[in-house]
Order: structure tokens, then sequence, then C-alpha cells
């Protein structure tokens, strides 16, 4: 009798996780980026991301451990555009603001949500925190494109624009 409902269980579990395998969200921008780099993507969700920034030797600027701001801003431009999901997101702005360093071996945990969608806009806000300590915020304004943004005619008119001008 153990023996069924030990099997009906497991079951049931492989259920859930087909169920959850169906619904699940795959990347659709940003496939290629360096993951060493802007943080590995724990949790992708329409709307909804979270991603780990482990800091490294390659991001430190100084004997003290600091790390470039740099790679933080970048792993949040990276949650921002994962949130939005869109093959062609381009961050057009951002506001943010650096609340504490960030140094060397910290684990920098990212959430990322769109808070604001309107026709092709996005704005996605987002925070980082070392253990319980807010380092990092921002408001990030992007556009989603039909085509990718180097392939836009814009580009190709300015191309034309400076063969003229030679």
């Amino acid at each position: 009798m153990s023996t069924e409902k030990e099997i009906h269980d497991e079951e049931l579990e492989l259920d859930d996780y087909r169920e959850s395998e169906e619904n699940a969200v795959i990347l659709s921008t940003h496939e290629n980026i360096n993951r060493d780099l802007n943080g590995e993507l724990l949790k992708l969700e329409k709307g909804y991301v979270e991603l780990r920034l482990t800091t490294t030797s390659d991001m430190v600027v100084d004997d003290q451990g600091l790390i470039h701001s740099g790679f933080v801003f970048s792993a949040a431009d990276f949650a921002a555009m994962a949130a939005v999901n869109e093959r062609n997101v381009v961050l057009v702005g951002s506001d943010c603001q650096f609340l504490s360093p960030v140094k060397f071996g910290d684990e920098v945990n990212f959430v990322a949500r769109v808070r604001h969608t309107e026709g092709r806009k996005r704005n996605i806000y987002v925070e980082a925190h070392v253990l319980d300590i807010k380092v990092f915020e921002g408001e990030f304004k992007t556009v989603i494109t039909d085509r990718h943004v180097l392939k836009l005619k814009l580009l190709e008119d300015g191309d034309k624009a400076l063969k003229r001008a030679d």
C-alpha cells in the first residue's frame, strides 16, 4: 500500500515538473552575454527577474578590493533587459543610484520588475543587495524595436549621409 502511495506521489511531482516546464519563460534577449561579468539568472518570469553577480578579481579597481561600479550597472542593465525579455529591447535611459560600495567576493543579488508599459516602451525598476544592504537602485527606460538596433533604417540613412559628406 505504501509503495502505491509513493508511486502516486512521484507521479504528482513529475506532473508538477511538466507543468512548470511548459509555463517556463525562456530568455529571448542577450543570450550571448558573459554571465561571469554580468550575472547569472536565478529566476525568470514575465516582467520579473532575479539575478546574482558574484564579484571577481577582474572587476577590482584597487588594492582594497573595490568593484568598479560599471559591473554593478551592467548586471542591473542585464536584469532589466531580461525582465522585458524581448529580442530587440534597447536601453534608452536610466536613473541610477549607487548606494553602497561593492567589494571583491560579494554576491550582489538583483531584482528587476517591469513597472510601466506603454506601447513599445518599458520602465523597469532594479534593486541590488549584498546580504541585507541595498547597494543599488535604478529605473531603466527601454524601447522594443522591430529590428535589431544595428539594422534599423535610421542607421542605414546615417551611413548614406556620411558617404555623401565624403
